[in-house]
């Protein structure tokens, strides 16, 4: 609707997991890093965690890009409310295993051992096989247990097939059960997602509009405005996108350039974010070892929030 009035080629700020719009602030490279290092290294189980709406499930597309260009077999299991058996069926449909032969009533057996013997194949051709699951939080205990035993197959050196879970911090607190307590013993990597600073925000914005073909990225936001949807979206990515598709719109009705912060508020007012208490968690503190350090105010000051995006998925 606005695209031709701001020379844009696409909508830059939908909502959809497109790696192209990934920005690299420090924090997602060290995420990227840790998962591609990971997979390629067979280092068996990575954990990657964050709240609702920083990014994960981009970052998930980002690593499945990078993956198939090292020709590297995956399995994306994108919707965790299943059964043991559905979980494997997915699985193995996936990953592309000929499964001629398999009357419904196989085994869980049969199939696991199909599998084994699929990974060896690839093993001794020097490939690599990745199972991925995004949204994990919602994994019954029962599916867990089942993803623990896969990581059993291996060979005596190496794991044979590599495992990354993805999900809410719920996820962790699942983990940390007691009937959980093996599957949590084998995580040997773990990276984190966090809320965008003013200054990625204002990267995020200019990086979006880009991609999606300003000319002059700069000058369709002021730097006000962009404060502001900071202000009201916390620096949560999914948030910004909504402030601003939405800005824009409004800016596209009123025949206004550049969005101003009358915009913004107006767009954050329909959406009852200025009901929240906005301001924005402060930038990361780091010690020494450039470990992040999260003051526990932020983190609480997102829950009303993280609450409502949950409300409307």
């Amino acid at each position: 609707m606005y695209k031709r009035f701001f020379g844009l080629k696409e909508n830059p700020f939908n909502v959809n997991p497109d790696p192209r719009y990934l920005v690299m602030t420090r924090y997602a490279e060290e995420a990227l890093a840790c998962l591609t290092y990971g997979v390629e290294s067979r280092k068996g189980f990575i954990l990657q965690t964050g709240e609702v709406g920083t990014g994960k499930t981009t970052l998930i597309n980002k690593l499945l890009d990078h993956l198939h260009r090292q020709c590297i077999s995956t399995a994306f299991v994108f919707n965790p409310r299943l059964s043991v058996a559905q979980f494997l069926d997915f699985m193995m449909a996936d990953f592309g295993i000929p499964c001629d032969g398999l009357s419904p009533r196989t085994s869980k057996s049969q199939i696991l051992l199909k599998l084994n013997q699929w990974l060896l194949e690839r093993y001794r051709n020097g490939e690599t096989a990745a199972l991925i699951v995004d949204e994990a939080q919602n994994l019954s205990p029962q599916v867990l247990e089942e993803i623990r035993l896969l990581t059993n197959l291996e060979t005596s050196t190496e794991k044979l097939l590599q495992i990354v879970l993805s999900g809410q911090p719920e996820l962790e607190q699942k983990l940390n059960q007691p009937q959980l307590r093996q599957l949590r013993q084998r995580i040997t990597l773990r990276c984190k997602t966090y809320p965008l600073t003013i200054e990625e925000a204002h990267g995020y914005v200019t990086h979006r509009l880009q991609v999606a073909g300003a000319a002059e990225a700069h000058s369709f936001f002021s730097d006000e405005a962009v404060e502001r949807i900071h202000f009201y979206s916390r620096g949560i990515p999914r948030v910004i996108n909504l402030l601003c598709e939405h800005a824009l719109i409004s800016a596209f009705v009123d025949q206004r350039k550049p969005v101003g912060v009358d915009i913004v508020e107006e767009v954050a007012r329909e959406f009852q974010l200025h009901e929240i208490d906005p301001i924005a968690p402060p930038p990361a503190k780091r010690d020494g070892n450039g470990e992040n350090v999260r003051l526990m105010e932020a983190l609480q000051s997102l829950a009303t929030l993280v609450d409502r995006l949950r409300t409307r998925e």
